[in-house]
């Protein structure tokens, strides 16, 4: 049976709250390692993720590490990171290290970190040379986003596991779970607040080479829905232009 997946989106990073997106690959700040560690407490399913991947950008691993710690805590789960699902646009802010130095970005990350897991358990394996480029595959247009959305789909539906993690960017989920056309026309009615989780599972008509998600609902995140409650929270104008980027 093909997995069941939690679709979050990485807690605040210093771009979304300064709105500088020429910070190349931000940290997260303080709000946001706040709203990982709320995320972890809140989460009730812990115990029963198998597998935890995420995008190779700072934010996403460190809203990983910080927020699923009892699960990567676990020897039999897996952390791999996957650059597909790094974030849409060729901005700065979205924009990973090159793959000779991303190793040590990564330890130096969390030196002086509090951090539930083994740094060794992070699996570099596919992050190739280039994937930071912004070209060909990994380029800044629709196709190229949709095509590396659908093989993100088609290699998770052929995992083993039975629930995964995934930890990725706000405009990247719309591509993954292809809402993008709704996006278009309500962006910020649709948009990911940092740290939502969303609870996704396979279609039955999926195959290994064209895979297809639906929600399915579940817990959501209470970060995302004290955002709601104040009045929708603050907008990522951000993520609005990248979406409206590739799909305008």
């Amino acid at each position: 049976m093909p997995p069941k997946l939690y679709l979050v989106r990485h807690a605040q990073g210093e771009h979304n709250a300064t709105r500088d997106y020429t910070i190349h690959d931000p940290l997260l700040t303080a709000t946001g390692m706040s709203q990982c560690r709320q995320l972890q407490s809140e989460f009730l399913h812990h115990a029963g993720i198998d597998l935890v991947v995420s995008s190779p950008l700072r934010r996403t691993i460190q809203t990983a590490a910080y927020s699923f710690g009892p699960v990567l805590a676990r020897s039999d789960v897996r952390f791999i990171l996957l650059p597909g699902l790094q974030e849409v646009s060729d901005l700065a802010s979205d924009t990973g290290h090159p793959r000779q130095e991303l190793e040590g970005v990564v330890a130096d990350m969390f030196k002086s970190e509090d951090v539930e897991i083994e740094l060794g358990k992070i699996d570099f394996g596919h992050v190739t040379e280039g994937w930071n480029d912004k070209t060909g595959y990994w380029a800044y247009t629709r196709d190229a986003i949709s095509a590396r959305a659908a093989d993100m789909r088609n290699w998770l539906f052929q995992r083993p596991e039975e629930q995964i993690v995934i930890v990725t960017h706000g405009a990247f989920l719309h591509f993954l779970t292809e809402d993008v056309t709704g996006v278009k026309d309500a962006m910020l009615g649709t948009a990911y607040k940092n740290c939502e989780v969303r609870t996704f599972g396979f279609t039955p008509q999926s195959t290994d080479g064209d895979a297809h998600i639906v929600e399915i609902g579940g817990q959501k995140s209470q970060v995302a829905s004290e955002a709601e409650s104040a009045g929708g929270g603050e907008d990522d104008l951000h993520v609005v232009e990248e979406v409206r980027g590739v799909t305008g």
